[in-house]
């Protein structure tokens, strides 16, 4: 069988030593996607559409902060316990997304602890376009041909020609596709329930569907981690995503009985 070959160069263009990443340029589409449709939310809900610049700032230094120590210590803690200065070289590469989520999830709260607003309320809007988010940044990854899937003959398969000749399994792709769709499900509930909806809801179900998704991805993901994760034969990728499944349900949980008074 013969399955489609990726030799994309990870590199959109160059001016003469500056050299603009595709993996950047979808990074900065996600933000401002994200940015655009808070911007109609804020709108549509009648709030102060100009607080949202200082929002973005601590979303986007939340997101990079959280992503970058979460990819040194959750994955490859050895190395960077060893080389403490590279964590700031960020250039090189490395961010992982439970560090990123956390992060975000830190970064509103210390935001609404300044400007007084309800936290759950804004944890539900902002979830929404951080699904798109993940869609953008799992392009990028796909660009970079990076976080591949294990060798398949499955027929969507795909030879990643930077990594090897073996056709493996487009996890990226997975990923992307089904962030996409949950963007596109959460974006549609909000729009119809977002009244009746009690607080906490929305990021509840988006942190179900988000890590069930990316529990489900790891078992054709290559690995991660630069150790073994010894917790029920998991991946770490795994491992971390329990912790948000279970505040997701629980959230899901609480919040439909909140309603429910």
């Amino acid at each position: 069988m013969e399955h489609f070959i990726w030799s994309m160069d990870p590199i959109a263009f160059s001016f003469g030593s500056v050299r603009v990443f595709w993996y950047g340029i979808l990074f900065a589409i996600a933000i401002l996607s994200g940015l655009e449709f808070m911007k109609w939310v804020y709108k549509r809900e009648r709030k102060d559409v100009e607080s949202l610049d200082t929002l973005f700032l601590y979303i986007v230094i939340g997101i990079v902060l959280g992503a970058r120590l979460g990819h040194c210590f959750f994955y490859e803690p050895d190395f960077y316990l060893a080389h403490p200065m590279k964590i700031f070289a960020i250039w090189e590469g490395g961010l992982a997304s439970h560090g990123g989520g956390l992060g975000v999830i830190i970064a509103l709260y210390l935001y609404v602890k300044k400007y007084h607003l309800n936290y759950l309320w804004l944890l539900d809007r902002v979830a929404i376009p951080t699904a798109l988010f993940g869609f953008f940044v799992r392009m990028g990854n796909f660009m970079n041909s990076e976080i591949v899937g294990t060798p398949s003959d499955f027929p969507l398969a795909i030879v990643f020609t930077r990594v090897d000749a073996l056709p493996r399994h487009p996890a990226q792709l997975y990923e992307a596709f089904s962030y996409l769709a949950i963007f596109i499900a959460l974006t549609l509930l909000y729009r119809a329930k977002a009244k009746k909806l009690h607080n906490g809801f929305l990021f509840g179900l988006f942190l179900v569907l988000i890590f069930s998704v990316r529990f489900l991805v790891e078992f054709v993901k290559t690995k991660q981690a630069d150790y073994d994760t010894a917790f029920l034969h998991m991946s770490t990728g795994q491992a971390l995503s329990i912790p948000f499944l279970i505040l997701g349900i629980f959230l899901m949980f609480w919040s439909f009985k909140k309603a429910q008074v």
